[in-house]
């Protein structure tokens, strides 16, 4: 029997902890649509900022959030991660209502890094959560459930948000972000509800071995020692998660592709209408909706995360070739590959995030979930960064040959990963035997 989307979610949901992360993203990320839908208009319309002072306020909030992710899995692991998550959220939440209050550019500039800032070390808070609160066959599920939610929140969100650019009044624009900014509040009544066993540690020989470092009487001593323990924990000495977050930050860029690059091609390149950008738009938000939770089922696994991250580098550069393919075409035809394209692209974001996480969680030292989660989302801010710059400098500076560099880039960070996870695959295959002896 086939079932609905809603009902596959439901299904996922039975666990507690899932059902309230669920709710609350649902209500809040209503808020991140009218937000994302009216800011930049906002700006520009209302408060009267130019072009340039936009993009430095955008630019500031996305460098800020790269430090406050890293920031927010660093608390997460120090602090009890429910009150971390808590303020953060209530913080973006009122962030969000002061932007309201905004009416030239520094209090845009300010309310631009607080927002940037604590939405995303929220957000790495969360990550820690799903690290500890669910095993190794439910993480990635959890966190695919999470932005299946989001995607769908969001866009009722734009949809709320377009009744702000229909009446198009500075009232409007104003009662709406108080609004996005109350969802957010809102939610903070069910992450009260989280239990106290996402705060827990968890357990294992790495564990034991930092709170057991000198076995001493004296306080003073042990704090010397937990903090030289830790510090052997730190994901900045792993260079194999290292290099992991940092090739999950290039492959990221695809965002920027289908933000940017996709976009301006379709209007200066093809002949095709321009409804063509808001169709490919919703066919990328459609496919992940509907397929990133049964996509990323079994990607804890490393044979499986390498393999599905295999598929996503290829079906990226060859989308990267077929977008590149619709120039100059007559417009049926121009339709037809960029269709086709931004298929295969709205399945390489799929697979590719579910192996990436798959990978984040499970070659993460348990000790410091969070700071390893927190180090792989600054990765992906940091690509988030660089990316309108790499396709500019790209498709719109080498047009054809930029997608084909493009291309090439996408597949070789992609195989890399590939390549990780199979290092870890025969890694893990070489100590099985060794524990069963053990074991005997």
């Amino acid at each position: 029997m086939i079932r609905t989307l809603p009902a596959r979610i439901l299904e996922s949901v039975s666990d507690p902890v899932l059902s309230i992360l669920v709710t609350a993203t649902l209500i809040s990320r209503v808020g991140r649509g009218i937000f994302l839908a009216v800011t930049v208009l906002f700006f520009t319309l209302v408060v009267g900022l130019s072009a340039g002072e936009v993009a430095i306020i955008l630019a500031a909030s996305s460098g800020v959030g790269v430090l406050a992710s890293f920031a927010g899995g660093w608390l997460a692991d120090r602090l009890p991660v429910r009150r971390v998550l808590l303020a953060f959220t209530a913080l973006e939440g009122l962030g969000l209502v002061g932007y309201a209050a905004i009416g030239d550019f520094v209090g845009a500039l300010v309310f631009g890094i607080v927002v940037g800032a604590f939405g995303q070390a929220a957000n790495t808070a969360r990550m820690a959560i799903l690290a500890r609160a669910f095993g190794p066959e439910s993480r990635v599920h959890a966190r695919a459930v999470l932005r299946t939610v989001t995607n769908v929140s969001i866009a009722v969100g734009s949809g709320v948000g377009a009744i702000a650019l229909a009446i198009g009044t500075a009232e409007a624009y104003r009662i709406l972000l108080v609004v996005a900014g109350l969802l957010y509040l809102l939610a903070i009544v069910r992450l009260v509800r989280l239990p106290a066993s996402v705060d827990d540690l968890p357990q294992g020989p790495a564990l034991a071995e930092l709170r057991t470092e000198t076995g001493s009487i004296d306080a003073v001593a042990n704090r010397r020692a937990a903090r030289r323990a830790a510090a052997a924990h730190s994901p900045w000495r792993d260079t194999r998660f290292l290099l992991l977050t940092a090739l999950c930050a290039v492959f990221g860029m695809q965002f920027g592709v289908g933000e940017l690059a996709v976009p301006l091609w379709i209007t200066q390149q093809t002949d095709a209408s321009d409804v063509l950008v808001a169709v490919v738009l919703i066919l990328n938000t459609v496919i992940v909706v509907c397929f990133q939770v049964p996509l990323s089922r079994g990607s804890h696994d490393f044979h499986i995360a390498g393999r599905i991250t295999g598929i996503a580098a290829w079906l990226m550069a060859a989308s990267c070739l077929v977008y590149a393919a619709a120039a100059g075409m007559p417009a049926w035809v121009s339709i037809l590959l960029v269709v086709t394209a931004a298929t295969g692209h709205a399945f390489a974001e799929v697979l590719s995030q579910a192996g990436g996480w798959g990978l984040s969680f499970e070659l993460a030292d348990p000790v410091r979930m969070g700071t390893y989660q927190g180090l792989f989302s600054a990765g992906y801010s940091v690509g988030a960064m660089a990316a309108p710059l790499v396709v500019a400098g790209t498709t719109e500076s080498l047009g054809i040959i930029g997608w084909v560099i493009l291309a090439a880039v996408f597949l070789a960070a992609g195989l890399g990963i590939r390549a990780i996870a199979r290092h870890a695959a025969r890694a893990e295959s070489a100590v099985a035997p060794l524990e069963r002896v053990v074991g005997a």
